[in-house]
């Protein structure tokens, strides 16, 4: 929940690609927002494509981003893995990343993020290492590796829509995903590769939200552990037919069986079946899933509120 504080004297600026606001770019808007600021900064954006890498410094917080509308409004880049930058390297996973959020208290509304480069390997579109960062009605377009929720901070995801092939949400975020599409794409994959640090009580938790797929029949898993103690629930989820009947994978290490947490309860269509999972995944009672609400898991946060 936003304090009277924060509201009090908020600033508010326009991005419009055809100068009719107060700047042409996204990163020009971000850059103006005060270091250290602890009042809103609410950035409206009109229509358009941004084609720009933008970066939200860590020293930059308590912004909120507003788009026209999420169909056409897009913030998107093209790097990837393994194309070179300015000094010859190779920008990597991380580096490919379309928009980096290093901000605490960062919000977005009504946006597309897009890594545009195509079926090429790792290519992010978002990147979001801050604490306490929350998207509502946004599109997330990419291949391998769309979604990095790399910080181990909270995370909130409502009404968005999701898509890619391999590991396309992966990270160590505590993050929930309310009411979200998540579209499997080409051959399959995985839909989610967490990397949760051992001591947290929650990782990923998919609340009413459904998985489809353009990906053939029993193509595409529901998740595998990138780190030993990677932590995913879904809850009341539709599946489609793209799930394998196993449901899950071990990333090659039986070890991990012991270790990971991964879970679901009341799946349903035609991937939701409980049937064939793997033993060592966990179908929850009605008691077991009590504990899967937002004040267990967000705590004081209440984003969008």
């Amino acid at each position: 929940m936003m304090s009277t504080a924060l509201l009090f004297g908020q600033t508010k600026k326009v991005v419009a690609k055809d100068g009719s606001g107060d700047f042409t770019t996204v990163q020009a808007a971000v850059n103006a927002a005060p270091d250290g600021n602890t009042r809103l900064f609410i950035i409206y954006i009109k229509k358009g494509i941004y084609k720009e890498c933008i970066t939200i410094p860590a020293a930059k917080a308590f912004i909120t981003f507003i788009g026209e509308n999420a169909e056409n409004t897009t913030f998107t880049f093209d790097n990837y893995s393994s194309k070179k930058d300015s000094a010859g390297k190779d920008f990597g996973t991380t580096g490919s990343s379309s928009i980096f959020v290093n901000g605490d208290n960062i919000s977005f509304e009504n946006i597309s993020f897009e890594n545009s480069s195509g079926p090429v390997g790792q290519a992010v579109a978002v990147n979001v290492t801050g604490k306490m960062v929350a998207f509502k009605n946004c599109r997330f377009l990419g291949f391998q590796d769309t979604l990095y929720t790399k910080g181990a901070g909270l995370q909130y995801y409502k009404d968005c829509y999701i898509e890619g092939t391999v590991d396309f949400i992966f990270g160590a975020a505590t993050a929930v995903f309310e009411h979200c599409i998540l579209h499997s794409k080409l051959k399959g994959g995985a839909v989610t590769a967490a990397s949760t640090p051992e001591n947290s009580r929650f990782g990923y938790v998919f609340i009413n939200c459904k998985l489809t797929a353009d990906s053939p029949p029993g193509s595409v898993i529901l998740g595998r552990p990138w780190r030993p103690f990677a932590k995913t629930v879904f809850l009341q989820c539709n599946m489609g037919e793209h799930i394998k009947p196993e449901g899950w994978n071990n990333w090659g290490k039986t070890e991990n069986e012991q270790t990971a947490y991964y879970a679901e309860y009341k799946s349903t269509g035609k991937g939701g079946d409980p049937g064939k999972r793997y033993t060592w995944s966990h179908q929850l009672t009605d008691e077991d899933a009590k504990q899967y609400t937002l004040n267990n898991i967000l705590g004081d946060w209440k984003p969008f509120d």
